[in-house]
């Protein structure tokens, strides 16, 4: 009973005593370094801390983090300047505590009624990301020790490594502090950086190609308090035809009957200093900064292209609105006042990118920052090298003007235009190829011709300057219209003109998957139809491969590196090939909206699909699929110091080149298009409704006929292809029958199918050993699958595919098989650029 006595009395005189209020600031910060600015910081030398200083609560600003310092692997890309998502947040006080608050942007009620605001508020969750604790105080200033927050994994390093199997990392306290060099305050944002340090007991291949220690990667993550935006931006509607980005958002307050999606496209801020004029210089121009670490001739190349975009804004109305010039001294790329083209390494060629930092609220883009991988430039050489062979006389000098250079540097020029343009907020248009090159927005192949002495020319294998789609979309985006206009009927307006003007516009959703339907949105294409692509592609292969051999590669290098340049010589006709595929079962078709003049669906017509089947098959005969002697002659194991690489073929043979390799993965790429199970879907539709239209039966029944009824070739090399080809649609075909997801009708007619090539193949053994060998085997094999009753394994002596694009390799594609992953193999699935 006493002690229950002395407890409560206790209890009384706690909660009868003062709260204990925070000392004051000053005394706090004595003899720290001071860094002013919007939050100001200071640091501790002795302890080792960073102190944040909140001079208000409450007001909402713009948190971002990001990667000053990266891992340098494509695959797993943690690349340096990488930048996270943006956060709109705020501090509150609670007691003792600030939180760091992000409101729900999401869901909005844009009402008078603060009432309604707050309902829709109140109805979805908002987000804590951090909890100081109060050291000190004055004048509602609150002081917080931030040293943890600094020195955490806010980029989410260790959830990248884990997924990209690269094995369990955690971060080691004792290995990271702040980093000092990029912690500072500027008036409108305050930068805290810090060293970590993530270690692992069994690190990832990956992480082993790049880091000097694999088990302890350090890199830099950076945290950036920005200042929102002050009035004065308005935002603009979006249009499905626009090209745009977009910001989107759930307006409870909108009328009943409309759509509660509100879509608004993200752009720069932009005003015209005189508004009435037709032309006029903008009250601050839009300006782009070059990283200074950007060597020559690259450097003169980026800002070229990336000055390309004064012309769509002086389309718009605009003088002198956009600029691209080198970084200033001293000045950091990750500082949010500054726009930036940032050059940036990785151990092996991969993408770029165009991302930026918007204002949630609005649409606004806040900081363009574009990231160009810097081995991009050395694969177009290696493209050039394969189709000119330049090093055929004397020392292999190349002259004064070297067209490998010169073509290498025109695709810098655009790939700078086209990252940029993402970060003006405008998106891919893959097919502008097809309306004279109308757009840097495009993925561009070069466009390599046969001249009038028959060898490859590279003079227009890239286009120069910014294209009419562009100067269509930045009018769209930029365009200052006068007040009071509705921006949709003004943007409608733009839009309606360029589509007279026969102006395409497709995006990622129907270029990226290979089996999509329309045929003329495609990645790495050129020209008004993929068929001609492919012709003049082929053509142009024919006459490379021709020619191919020692003169493709310096003198002085080893003869196996004659490898690296016959694989994208070899392959080079893989995306027009997919295009061509686009056009079996194809449609053609626009993002048009609601009017009188909708434009329906068109079917490709039946003798422009046959003619792609022809054009296919074509790829997979012997001819094609056919080897120079230079390659089977004298193409040796490669020497020590010079490792097989993914760039490379896989084969069957060890060290030794597989001559057969080359041929099973070109024509296992195109049959797995041909018999892809929704082309295929679309291929045993359409001729219900249009009797002028194959259907899927007839692709395959030709197919067929060219690949395994032809007669055997009398050359051992060339019948040794047919079967290669046999083989591989052999395969094709069993893929197709055994798709986890497909059509009755797509099954009913490729087992009907099978049922007719496994009685021709035990009707028809062969004249010669090795081709009755051949069918007795796929005979057998095939009779087999059509009596098991399970999901056939896939062999585990698929030959996986070499890299494709132009630009790199996907780590959706690392390890992956042709037949079972062909679309990722050809296509690079994630949003990046090239």
């Amino acid at each position: 009973m006493l002690y229950r006595l002395l407890q409560a009395l206790l209890c009384l005189l706690i909660f009868a005593l003062p709260a204990t209020a925070a000392a004051p600031i000053e005394p706090k910060i004595a003899g720290m370094t001071k860094m002013t600015g919007f939050f100001p910081l200071y640091w501790d030398e002795a302890h080792g801390k960073v102190w944040l200083e909140i001079p208000r609560l409450g007001e909402e600003l713009l948190y971002v983090v990001s990667l000053p310092a990266g891992l340098g692997s494509n695959d797993v890309g943690l690349d340096r300047g990488q930048l996270g998502e943006e956060r709109i947040v705020r501090f509150e006080r609670i007691g003792p505590k600030v939180l760091m608050v992000m409101p729900n942007q999401r869901f909005r009620a844009t009402s008078t009624n603060p009432a309604e605001r707050r309902a829709v508020r109140d109805a979805f969750a908002e987000s804590v990301l951090w909890g100081f604790t109060v050291a000190a105080e004055s004048n509602g200033r609150i002081l917080v020790d931030a040293t943890d927050f600094v020195v955490r994994d806010g980029h989410g390093i260790v959830e990248r490594l884990k997924r990209t199997k690269q094995g369990t990392f955690k971060l080691d306290p004792s290995r990271s502090a702040p980093y000092l060099e990029s912690t500072k305050s500027f008036p409108d944002n305050t930068e805290m950086e810090a060293r970590l340090t993530f270690t692992s007991d069994d690190p990832g291949n990956y992480v082993r190609d790049v880091a000097p220690e694999p088990g302890s990667v350090t890199l830099r993550v950076r945290y950036s308090l920005v200042r929102l935006p002050g009035p004065g931006f308005v935002p603009r509607s979006y249009d499905a035809r626009s090209g745009f980005i977009t910001t989107n958002y759930a307006d409870y307050a909108t009328p009943i009957g409309e759509s509660i999606e509100r879509r608004l496209i993200t752009r720069h801020r932009l005003q015209k200093k005189d508004p009435s004029a037709a032309l006029s210089e903008p009250v601050k121009p839009i300006a782009y900064y070059l990283d200074p670490g950007t060597p020559e001739p690259v450097r003169t190349a980026l800002l070229e292209g990336g000055r390309w975009w004064s012309q769509a804004f002086e389309a718009a109305g605009f003088k002198n609105a956009f600029t691209v010039e080198m970084l200033p001294e001293g000045a950091d790329l990750l500082d949010v006042r500054y726009n930036v083209i940032q050059w940036v390494h990785r151990a092996t060629r991969g993408w770029s990118y165009g991302a930026s930092i918007v204002d949630p609220r609005t649409g606004e883009i806040i900081k363009g920052h574009v990231t160009l991988g810097s081995l991009r430039v050395r694969q177009d050489y290696l493209i050039a090298e394969g189709r000119l062979a330049p090093y055929g006389s004397g020392a292999g000098v190349i002259s004064e003007r070297d067209p490998m250079l010169s073509m290498s540097l025109a695709r810098l020029r655009q790939l700078s235009a086209h990252e940029i343009g993402h970060t003006l907020g405008i998106v891919h248009n893959f097919a502008a190829s097809t309306t004279n090159r109308a757009s840097v927005m495009d993925y561009p192949a070069p466009l390599i011709t046969l001249g009038a002495d028959g060898l490859p020319q590279l003079d227009q294998a890239y286009a120069t300057g910014i294209g009419e789609w562009d100067k269509v979309a930045v009018r769209f985006g930029y365009s200052e219209f006068p007040t009071g206009t509705d921006d949709r009927v003004a943007g409608a307006e733009i839009l309606n003109a360029a589509e007279k003007r026969g102006l395409r516009y497709l995006s990622d959703q129907d270029a990226r998957p290979v089996n999509a339907a329309q045929p003329l949105a495609n990645l790495w294409d050129n020209g008004p139809d993929p068929l001609t692509g492919l012709k003049t592609e082929m053509a142009v292969r024919k006459v490379a491969l021709t020619r191919f051999g020692t003169a493709n590669i310096r003198p002085g290098r080893p003869l196996a590196l004659m490898e690296d340049v016959l694989v994208p010589l070899y392959l080079g006709h893989r995306y027009q090939a997919v295009g061509a595929s686009k056009m079996l079962g194809g449609l053609d078709y626009s993002y048009s909206l609601r009017s009188e003049k909708a434009q329906p669906l068109k079917a490709v017509p039946g003798a422009a699909q046959r003619a792609a089947l022809t054009a296919l098959i074509a790829t997979v005969s012997p001819e094609a699929l056919r080897l120079p002697v230079s390659v089977r002659t004298l193409l040796p194991p490669r020497p020590l110091g010079y490792p097989q690489t993914r760039e490379l073929f896989d084969g069957y043979t060890g060290s030794v080149f597989d001559v057969y390799a080359p041929a099973e993965v070109a024509s296992g790429m195109v049959f797995s298009l041909i018999a892809e199970p929704e082309r295929a879907a679309r291929l045993s539709y359409q001729k219900d409704f249009d009797p002028t239209l194959p259907d899927l039966s007839e692709v395959l029944t030709r197919v067929t006929a060219a690949v395994w009824q032809s007669p055997p070739a009398r050359d051992r090399y060339d019948a040794a292809l047919q079967r290669v080809a046999q083989q591989s649609w052999m395969d094709a075909l069993l893929d197709l029958a055994s798709a986890p997801k497909n059509a009755p009708a797509v099954r009913a007619a490729v087992y009907q199918h099978l049922d007719g090539l496994g009685s021709w193949l035990g009707r028809n053994a062969g004249a010669d050993t090795s081709t009755q060998a051949h069918r007795r085997l796929m005979h057998r094999d095939l009779q087999q699958f059509l009596a098991r009753e399970y999901e056939p394994k896939k062999k585990e002596t698929e030959l996986a595919v070499p890299p494709g694009e132009p630009i790199g390799q996907s780590e959706e594609l690392d390890g992956r098989t042709l037949r079972r992953h062909t679309r990722e193999a050809l296509l690079q699935p994630l949003v990046g650029e090239p």
